[in-house]
């Protein structure tokens, strides 16, 4: 496996009856999420540190090759400098650890405050955290990252330690009429796209229009890169959001779809490959 396909979440109570078969209940939606997906942002783990219990119970419920990417938690990462939640990071990958190798790239998200003036602190705190955890990768938002010169540093600093950068792609939700079900989206910065590879990975944060026309040249764009990316041999976890939740998965399955008439050299969705699926929401 070098490219996962998935979603922000798993425990999504709209999908029963599409993405999910009518009356499943919430018990089994990562196992049933798990086997039609291949990757999962799990963004639940920025609000609460799940409990250890927890952590054993989706390493049960999912197959070996299934990758959870989990977003550090926000007492961490926007609570000013980072140095000095060095020691709730590290104890928050010991946590996650009994995962094993469902483990995928974990990330930091950095808020728009935290600017370039503190490339110092996240230094110190990447090149701490990097002994911790086998892939790691971050997202920043104050705008200066994405001058030039800031971004060049930012980039150096995460070649050297092998770190991913997050690509947070907004276009969709933004180069578009306005509409009231963008708002909650595009509380997501506006920050320019700039592919690029800072490690052997990369992450690929997709916000999704609910209407696919919107999407679409950008995901065309998208098929081309990865392509690209993945004939260098690198390995990519792409993520699709949506306004309207019900969504994501069917946009994400059209990726697939789009990276597979190209021709892109990608494993099988299992949700193809399943025997019956629940009818799938149109997306037009």
């Amino acid at each position: 496996m070098n490219f996962y396909l998935g979603c922000a979440v798993w425990s999504y109570k709209g999908w029963i009856g599409n993405f999910y078969p009518p009356k499943t209940q919430s018990k089994n939606f990562l196992r049933l999420y798990s086997q039609r997906l291949t990757t999962v942002e799990g963004n639940t783990t920025f609000y609460a540190v799940p409990e250890a219990t927890a952590i054993e119970r989706w390493a049960t419920e999912t197959p070996a090759s299934f990758k959870f990417c989990l977003k550090l938690p926000r007492e961490i990462t926007h609570n000013g400098l980072l140095m000095p939640s060095l020691g709730g990071a590290i104890a928050f990958l010991e946590r996650i650890s009994n995962l094993g190798e469902r483990t995928g790239s974990v990330f930091l998200q950095l808020p728009p405050s935290y600017s370039p003036d503190l490339l110092e602190d996240l230094n110190a705190f990447l090149k701490s955290l990097v002994k911790e955890t086998k892939a790691l990768a971050v997202e920043v938002r104050h705008l200066d990252w994405f001058e030039d010169s800031h971004a060049n540093q930012l980039n150096n600093l995460l070649e050297k330690l092998g770190v991913g950068r997050v690509l947070l792609d907004t276009r969709p939700i933004y180069d578009c009429p306005d509409d009231p079900q963008l708002a909650s989206e595009r509380r997501k910065p506006k920050v320019p796209l700039q592919p690029c590879l800072t490690a052997n990975f990369s992450l690929v944060r997709f916000i999704s229009h609910p209407q696919q026309e919107y999407n679409q040249s950008f995901l065309q764009e998208w098929v081309t890169q990865v392509d690209r990316w993945l004939r260098q041999g690198t390995e990519i976890y792409f993520f699709v959001h949506c306004p309207l939740e019900e969504r994501s998965p069917f946009t994400a399955r059209y990726f697939q779809q789009l990276l597979e008439r190209q021709g892109v050299n990608i494993p099988p969705l299992p949700w193809d490959c399943l025997e019956s699926s629940p009818v799938q929401l149109s997306l037009f």
